[in-house]
């Protein structure tokens, strides 16, 4: 336990930014499979806002927000017959 008063503060806010943090990455995870699977563009670019909002907020990194819409764009990309 934190012998400063402040330090305990941290640790309550640390682990509800914990939690909220979870709760986004998981939500993130379902959206993308649901993306992926449904392969409508409607449905793609409203998941790449939410990439680059989590991206935005520090929840994920850049970098992987920028890797998912590049898999769902390249998922969406149907070879013409």
């Amino acid at each position: 336990m934190p012998n400063i008063k402040a330090a305990e503060k941290w640790v309550r806010q640390s682990e509800r930014r914990t939690l909220r943090n979870l709760a986004t990455k998981t939500k993130l995870k379902t959206l993308f499979k649901k993306a992926k699977a449904a392969g409508d563009a409607t449905v793609t670019s409203a998941v790449e806002a939410q990439f680059d909002k989590a991206a935005q907020k520090g929840i994920i990194h850049p970098n992987k927000a920028a890797r998912k819409k590049s898999r769902l764009a390249r998922g969406q990309a149907k070879p013409a017959k």
